[in-house]
């Protein structure tokens, strides 16, 4: 976006963690969008965040709306449902986090309610944003081009929810055995999906209700595993992908992965939506394709048999 374009005027909704540390020193430096208010439930949380990067505590989420063009959401999944419903019904635009809501009910709803409005948007599944998830994603096409791919394996494990980290101080959604599933699962589950080939089942298992094991069918004819957890003290984060074929092998590791660069190219290419309509890494749509594929696994896990997956 040309650098005379006035910055997009973003109001964040949410004081905690992730706020504080991601989203508004994101919108708060110079670029093309510009943090003009916080509005959170805790007044005083509201009031140190704004204080710390100049900006107006807003007293109520419906004035934060009156004086922005985007809303940015750094909350929990359910109250990001309830509250982007009605920031597009003002015909705002959205950036949003994952999962969109914390049940697949709750997705499709704020998807319908952005479709409804026709308001500019993008979901934020992280590493979706960076250049070598993109050039992964290439080479797993060009893998399936050459002929069916056979197989796949993926991993996202770290330790983020064991005992004083931040994922558990946080608690709420992310507490309890489908914790894991819900934050990490979305990321995990979209590039299977992406890479191998449409997901038409899944079947799930867990150990002590802190690893999750996944076996997913595609509509190809392959079959992936995919493992999840946040209780693994590991040595930093391990997210990988493998992608299988009697080709070759295309493969993926966020090791040494720059996420700045994901949220700099999420923050762009939401000012580029509102201010050219420019099209977006992952929309509504794509989000709630991301749901139904975690709402298998938590089905399959609940009665645990294979569960079927729509078509996207």
């Amino acid at each position: 976006m040309s650098s005379d374009v006035a910055p997009v005027s973003v109001g964040l909704v949410g004081t905690g963690g992730w706020a504080r540390t991601t989203h508004a020193p994101l919108h708060a430096s110079p670029g093309p969008t510009r943090l003009v208010g916080v509005w959170g439930r805790d007044p005083d949380r509201t009031a140190a965040l704004a204080a710390e990067h100049g900006v107006r505590a807003f007293g109520s989420f419906d004035e934060l709306v009156d004086e922005c063009e985007a809303v940015d959401f750094a909350v929990a999944p359910h109250v990001q449902a309830e509250l982007a419903v009605r920031a597009a019904a003002c015909g705002r635009a959205l950036m949003l986090e994952k999962p969109l809501g914390v049940t697949l009910e709750e997705s499709r709803k704020v998807a319908d309610a952005v479709r409804e409005a026709g308001v500019p948007h993008l979901v934020v599944l992280t590493k979706r944003y960076h250049t070598q998830t993109r050039a992964f994603l290439a080479d797993a096409a060009a893998l399936r081009a050459e002929g069916p791919v056979l197989g796949a394996s993926a991993r996202y494990l770290h330790g983020g929810f064991l005992q004083g980290s931040f994922a558990a101080a946080d608690g709420t959604w992310r507490a309890g055995p489908l914790g894991a599933l819900r934050d990490l699962g979305p990321h995990l589950l979209d590039l299977v999906d992406l890479a191998v080939g449409p997901v038409v089942a899944a079947r799930a298992d867990q150990a002590r209700d802190q690893l999750t094991a996944i076996t997913t069918w595609h509509a190809d004819g392959a079959v992936a595993q995919v493992t999840l957890s946040g209780a693994v003290a590991a040595d930093g984060v391990l997210t990988d992908v493998d992608v299988y074929s009697s080709a070759g092998v295309a493969r993926y590791s966020t090791a040494g992965m720059d996420h700045a660069e994901c949220w700099t190219t999420a923050r762009a290419e939401l000012a580029g939506a509102v201010r050219n309509g420019s099209p977006v890494t992952v929309d509504v749509a794509r989000a709630v394709r991301v749901a139904e594929l975690v709402d298998a696994v938590e089905t399959s896990l609940a009665d645990g048999t294979r569960v079927s997956v729509p078509s996207s």
